[in-house]
């Protein structure tokens, strides 16, 4: 057996590399290498403790919990049930107990078919089925399935024969519980994603499929100014698909840690500006938008395209949704992690209208996927990639009451230049 096969053997200290013997000749019989053989065949399969010694060892109801390992299973995050060789349940750690709601001092000591009455998803009894204890030598466990407990609550459910030989009795059985209440709401959520996008998909395309189609057909029959207006639109409706599927891939990367950042110098003020000029350009009043900005500013390095991302977000929300002026302060501030010399090592952006705000009830909504709020319209998800983004570039954002009573949303993005650049 190669070095470091077996779990049970800890790394050999210099004194005892030293005191080592020399191995053997060539051709020469060692029979300490048929002892290592067979330690190493029972560190193998001999992984769970011994019967009769249950009580010293954690696995029997009164023990201490954790064993040798120095864990408590009842701190495990999943439920943990151990049966021994009779399947007489020694271990019903406090998950197991909240997952079942069976409490453990009922567990203990049963069999764990009483204790643990579970059956597919047709209605047959698990352990009839699977037989732990009497069925193929050569089988080592279970794999995570989906099965019932009583009520018809379900549990992630897999299991693990140990055995003190390859094809030796079972001595213990080792089931693992999970809940599925998170996956089902993952699950709810990838529902809910795929629902919105095929809804915000079909009104843009059919709109492009229609006037393309018309024009292809028709061409001859319409004006210029009418075949100018239909592109226009057919143009529009493009950039509506394009955006939705930038949003897609955005959330795609957010919810898999992989939302790249390419920091450069950023000029925050003159990025706010812009977005402003914009709006003003596409016939906003001017005196609507109020920018304030405190010098001097921290440089500051980001994504330049994901920080007008975020601009525009709130930008847009505030004109869309707020009433009277939208005011921008662009402010040095405290880092989101503190420094040792107390200097300002971050900039925050707070966007404030005068509208009738964000209810109370709903800000701890605000940034989850698919919030609109009051007012209908758009895909619900832009707060949710806005917050993926600010806390990518190790910032943080938050929600409140603007002074003149509208929504008020704060971001801060600490500064500095990047490390690799030092």
């Amino acid at each position: 057996m190669g070095v470091g096969t077996s779990g049970a053997k800890s790394a050999p200290r210099a004194r005892d590399v030293r005191d080592t013997p020399a191995p053997p000749r060539a051709g020469q019989h060692d029979d300490r290498l048929d002892a290592d053989r067979d330690t190493d065949h029972d560190a193998d399969y001999d992984t769970g403790p011994d019967t009769d010694h249950d009580a010293d060892r954690g696995a029997g109801p009164g023990s201490e919990p954790g064993g040798e390992l120095g864990i408590d299973p009842d701190d495990l995050p999943d439920g943990l049930v151990i049966a021994d060789e009779n399947g007489r349940v020694i271990r019903f750690n406090a998950a197991a107990a909240r997952i079942t709601a069976v409490p453990a001092a009922a567990a203990l000591g049963r069999h764990l078919e009483s204790a643990l009455p579970l059956e597919d998803l047709e209605g047959r009894r698990w352990w009839q089925l699977t037989d732990p204890y009497g069925g193929l030598a050569i089988r080592v466990g279970q794999p995570e399935r989906n099965l019932l407990l009583p009520g018809g609550r379900e549990v992630l459910v897999s299991a693990r024969y140990v055995r003190t030989a390859p094809t030796g009795p079972v001595r213990r059985v080792v089931v693992s519980l999970r809940d599925t209440e998170a996956r089902r709401r993952t699950e709810r959520s990838h529902a809910e994603l795929i629902a919105t996008v095929a809804h915000e998909l079909r009104s843009p395309l059919t709109s492009v499929k229609g006037f393309t189609a018309t024009l292809l057909a028709k061409w001859e029959r319409f004006t210029d100014d009418q075949k100018k207006l239909m592109l226009e639109t057919v143009d529009a409706d493009a950039n509506r698909v394009t955006r939705l599927i930038a949003e897609l891939l955005d959330i795609s990367r957010i919810d898999s840690g992989r939302l790249e950042v390419r920091r450069q110098p950023v000029d925050i003020g003159a990025a706010v500006g812009r977005h402003i000029q914009a709006y003003v350009t596409s016939g906003q009043p001017a005196d609507r938008f109020l920018l304030r900005i405190e010098q001097p500013l921290p440089p500051l390095w980001a994504d330049p395209d994901k920080i007008d991302q975020v601009l525009s977000n709130l930008l847009e929300n505030a004109v869309r949704h707020g009433e009277g002026t939208v005011t921008i302060d662009v402010t040095p501030s405290a880092s989101p992690r503190e420094r040792e010399d107390g200097e300002n090592a971050a900039t925050s952006v707070t966007v404030s209208d005068e509208g009738t705000g964000i209810p109370e009830e709903s800000m701890n909504r605000v940034f989850t996927r698919f919030w609109r709020g009051s007012k209908r319209g758009g895909t619900g998800l832009g707060l949710y990639i806005v917050k993926g983004i600010v806390e990518a570039h190790g910032g943080t954002i938050t929600v409140g009451r603007a002074p003149g009573g509208g929504a008020e949303f704060r971001f801060t993005l600490p500064v500095g230049t990047p490390a690799y650049l030092l």
